[in-house]
């Protein structure tokens, strides 16, 4: 790729972001405002530790009485010091806003459970309904390109210098704060905590992803006439053939690729296997499909 081809991405990327811009910024601040309607909500009024620094407010609330928004903001300026020193200016930049905004509008919601009375005598409900707020708020911030601040941070000094996984740096961040829970609050907070913790992950991730309403399969198969022709005839959908080299045996094969609504799986995977059993093919979800008929 020469300069002048690299200079005309970059001018793409930056004309993308600008124009999403505006969608962007309302889902970030819709996100938020949900996050802290969770904590307030149902959260930190039943001592939920779901890891995080809002976790770690809530065990600091309890044995020092700081005020939960108080010990979010001050934590996530700090860590923010310590992003800008050891993960640089770009790093930085993109958690600022939810590092400042997050404890704000927590501040700005916390006497919501005084209008707002829910009874808290039901934990399990308190944590899923609480789960699934929290989960789709913080999955609009993370689909939105922005981030809350916090452990984030955390997790990644952790993965750039401890040369780990962004998920193992995460369960070692999240779970020591959850683990502390359970010493500070009993065994009855700490499995409720890792309830709403694993809601959490669930919810956001489908949020960032969607629901998947399609199947990707690759097939590989000694029948591919049959195959090919069960697909387009009977199930109507089309196929993509391309070459394809094993890494072992260096033979060079054909690959049918083709993608089909997820009503239609069983009926394709059972008729591979009707037609030849020695088909190989991998099925992955698909979660958006542009173009074609």
């Amino acid at each position: 790729m020469n300069l002048f081809s690299k200079n005309k991405d970059l001018l793409l990327i930056e004309y993308v972001k600008k124009k999403s811009i505006i969608k962007r910024l309302i889902q970030f601040l819709i996100g938020c405002f949900l996050v802290s309607v969770s904590y307030n909500l149902f959260i930190a009024p039943n001592n939920l530790v779901p890891g995080g620094v809002g976790g770690l407010a809530i065990i600091f609330n309890n044995l020092f009485g700081m005020a939960n928004s108080t010990f979010i903001l001050i934590a996530n300026i700090l860590l923010l010091i310590l992003c800008f020193f050891l993960l640089g200016k770009e790093k930085t930049s993109a958690s600022f806003l939810g590092s400042i905004l997050l404890p704000t509008f927590i501040k700005l919601t916390e006497d919501l459970n005084v209008w707002l009375q829910i009874d808290s005598s039901h934990l399990l409900l308190s944590a899923a309904f609480g789960g699934i707020i929290y989960g789709f708020g913080a999955g609009l911030v993370f689909r939105a390109g922005f981030t809350n601040g916090g452990t984030d941070i955390i997790n990644h000094i952790i993965t750039k210098y401890a040369k780990v996984s962004l998920g193992k740096s995460m369960l070692m961040s999240d779970g020591l704060i959850v683990l502390a829970s359970g010493i500070f609050f009993g065994l009855n907070s700490m499995i409720y905590s890792i309830i709403i913790l694993y809601i959490i992950s669930l919810i956001s991730d489908r949020v960032v992803l969607g629901i998947s309403d399609s199947k990707f399969f690759y097939i590989i198969t000694e029948k591919e006439d049959e195959v090919r022709e069960f697909i387009i005839k009977y199930l109507g959908h089309g196929v993509t053939i391309f070459k394809a080299k094993g890494g072992y045996k260096k033979e060079t094969e054909n690959v049918l690729m083709t993608v089909i609504p997820t009503k239609d799986y069983f009926r394709l995977k059972n008729g591979i296997n009707e037609i030849d059993e020695e088909a190989f093919f991998i099925i992955t979800d698909t979660y958006q499909v542009f173009g074609g008929e």
